[in-house]
């Protein structure tokens, strides 16, 4: 196809009533509230931490740049990767400035670039706690250092605040950091022959070339996805020759090599194993650097890992990670929900893998796992107010057990004010701030629509596009379209998993038939002015899951439209697992104005056990059977859980 013929997105401004309420959150209270605790001046508690991170109630994450560019003395405090607070919330400020001008705020990330490059080494090389307490051990135990993965945070972010401000300096930060890389690895003599134990830095130099076209840092980026695991001793050579008792962070020496994707190559590797965010983060650089050299290789483990984490290893609100141990992937089927972690930052990081994979082909499943991501998985990690977060995403939660057994103290049932290890708050924002990027993909000729959030899009040769609807709550989506140009496009529209037995579309009031496509309907567009309404079928449904899910046997799960839902003990008088959904009555849907901001709230017919005598038996004989009760369940979007009462939540539930 000549170039001439290709279509580009130009601008999108979101007009999504749900999303704006969330975009302008983090505006007004998310990112002043993480830059007052970055900056230690919030009253904040960190002793609810699920990981037991926290060694005070401060952040220090400034305070560190500062002592490594000589504003200030004293010694480096937190984790190694502390400086990565910092440049999530610069990129997330950064998409902000697209939909909302704030010349405070600009100061204040304008002087912040200032002092990063202050802290920058003359070289390049940028990470405080190396910097500050142990220079002679830089890119010397990389297994624990997170020094690639702290510079490749902040590239991305350079990136995203140069593309925002068209500020030089924020670019030549992450250009002089990528040079810095470049120089100490790769395969020659005197350079290091390894990676970080995080992959962060394929992805990041993946952006960097992107705005720059600067092939040397795609080149880099696929030195490292291409050297991982080649050496699988590489790890315990560094640690060896560093000291073997002198851990960066206590216990990851402990985990096997296939926790940190290093056990083998990657074009060997067979299923997503180890720490969750880590394997969407390396799937997201797999993703990039395939599209942009054509290494089928690499773009098959990509379609490996995808296929092994959405049919085998996540649950049904896009959550991902099974145990606390590690935060990571355990097997195939394993998915508890009371003990497992569905971390925040893995459901955030599998909104960004499907999002490039949807730029490789246009299929329907990438745009149908983002939009349960968005509407699911990584919306729950913050509370209504924007100031409470989690870290840990259960499916079935109860105080008591939370507070009583230890295997469970990791699973919160109501949002901390921070963490001592607070990947989670920064990560959501720069996701929702930039939630405009993920709405369409453009391959050559064709717009694909694959989210339904309401915006005004224009794209080149006067092409635009309006879509407006009441998504998640009502299934009518409207798109209208300008085409000044005349121009022939293909306009191709999501028809999702949970509406394909029921949908309609009409063009300029017309039905058509419209055949799906791998998920998607095609729609030739010639026309100057052209009207499409898609109408999905937006009913309440019962899912079950794979048989081979021991967790969820003989349970269902509550869905409507995009959304998952929960029963809550504000709604439900507990225990909730004495409840047995009623499969052949009928459910009802209300949208409630004064309900958690505005939700639709399902209510499900069922039964209950009359709860016997803590004087009762322990155990008893089948034929004495409680008395039965009918009753019903009130269920909320599970994104919106633990913003009242601290109970207990269940999203599977007997029937």
């Amino acid at each position: 196809m000549s170039h001439n013929e290709m279509i580009q997105l130009n601008q999108v401004q979101v007009t999504s009533e749900f999303w704006q309420r969330y975009r302008n959150l983090v505006v007004k209270e998310v990112l002043p509230y993480q830059w007052e605790v970055m900056n230690d001046q919030a009253n904040i508690n960190i002793a609810d931490d699920p990981q037991n991170n926290g060694q005070d109630n401060n952040s220090h994450a400034i305070a560190n740049l500062k002592i490594a560019a000589g504003l200030k003395s004293g010694h480096h405090y937190g984790f190694p990767f502390q400086d990565t607070d910092v440049y999530k919330w610069l990129e997330a400020a950064a998409y902000s400035f697209s939909y909302h001008q704030d010349d405070n705020l600009k100061k204040m990330t304008d002087e912040l670039i200032d002092l990063i490059a202050d802290a920058q080494d003359d070289d390049g090389y940028l990470s405080t706690y190396f910097q500050i307490d142990a220079p002679e051990r830089k890119f010397k135990r990389l297994q624990q250092s997170h020094e690639l993965y702290t510079m490749g945070h902040y590239i991305e972010a350079g990136v995203a605040y140069y593309q925002a401000t068209s500020n030089q300096k924020a670019l030549q930060i992450a250009e002089r950091m990528a040079d810095c890389i470049d120089k100490n690895f790769g395969l020659k003599d005197g350079q290091i022959h390894g990676y970080d134990g995080h992959p962060e830095i394929e992805l990041a130099l993946a952006r960097l070339f992107e705005a720059t076209q600067e092939q040397r840092y795609l080149d880099l980026a696929h030195y490292f996805l291409n050297q991982r695991g080649q050496n699988p001793e590489f790890f315990d050579e560094q640690i060896k020759a560093d000291g073997v008792d002198r851990d960066l962070i206590a216990g990851m020496r402990d985990f096997p090599r296939r926790y940190y994707q290093a056990a083998e190559p990657i074009k060997d590797q067979q299923t997503a194993d180890g720490h969750a965010v880590r394997v969407v983060y390396l799937c997201i650089g797999m993703a990039m650097v395939a599209r942009h050299t054509g290494d089928q290789e690499l773009l098959a483990a990509c379609k490996r890992f995808w296929n092994d984490i959405v049919k085998r290893r996540m649950y049904i609100t896009g959550n991902i990670g099974s145990t606390t141990t590690g935060e990571a992937f355990t097997y195939d089927y394993d998915l508890p929900n009371d003990t497992m972690y569905g971390e925040t930052c893995a459901s955030v990081g599998m909104s960004f893998f499907a999002k490039e994979m949807l730029k490789i082909e246009a299929k329907g499943e990438y745009g149908d796992i983002l939009e349960k991501e968005l509407f699911n998985g990584s919306l729950s990690g913050m509370s209504l107010d924007g100031k409470h977060f989690f870290y840990v995403n259960p499916l079935e939660a109860d105080p008591t057990a939370s507070k009583l057994n230890p295997g469970k103290s990791h699973i919160l049932t109501h949002r901390a004010d921070w963490f001592g290890c607070a990947c989670c708050p920064a990560n959501l924002a720069r996701l929702i701030t930039s939630v405009d990027q993920y709405i369409y993909t453009v391959h050559d000729n064709t717009i694909l629509s694959h989210q339904f959030i309401a915006n005004e899009a224009s794209f080149s040769d006067g092409v635009t596009v309006t879509q407006t609807n009441n998504f998640p709550w009502q299934g009518d989506i409207k798109y209208h379209l300008e085409n000044a140009n005349h121009k022939t496009y293909q306009f191709g529209i999501r028809v999702p998993q949970w509406s394909q037995d029921e949908f309609s579309v009409a063009v300029n009031g017309q039905n058509v038939d419209a055949t799906i496509e791998d998920g998607f309907i095609y729609l030739t567009i010639d026309q100057d002015n052209v009207d499409i309404e898609l109408t999905l079928n937006m009913a309440t449904k019962l899912m079950r899951s794979n048989n081979r899910v021991k967790a969820n046997f003989g349970q269902v799960a509550v869905t409507r439209g995009p959304l998952v839902y929960a029963a809550e003990e504000a709604d439900n008088e507990a225990p909730l697992w004495d409840y047995h959904v009623n499969m052949k009555d009928e459910t009802t849907y209300d949208y409630q104005e004064e309900t958690l901001g505005g939700v639709g709230v399902i209510t499900v017919p069922a039964t209950r056990e009359q709860l016997e005598s803590t004087d009762d038996a322990l155990y008893k004989s089948i034929d004495d059977v409680p008395n039965k009760i009918d009753t019903q369940l009130t269920l909320v979007p599970y994104y919106s859980w633990a913003n009242r009462l601290n109970g207990q939540m269940r999203v599977w539930l007997y029937r």
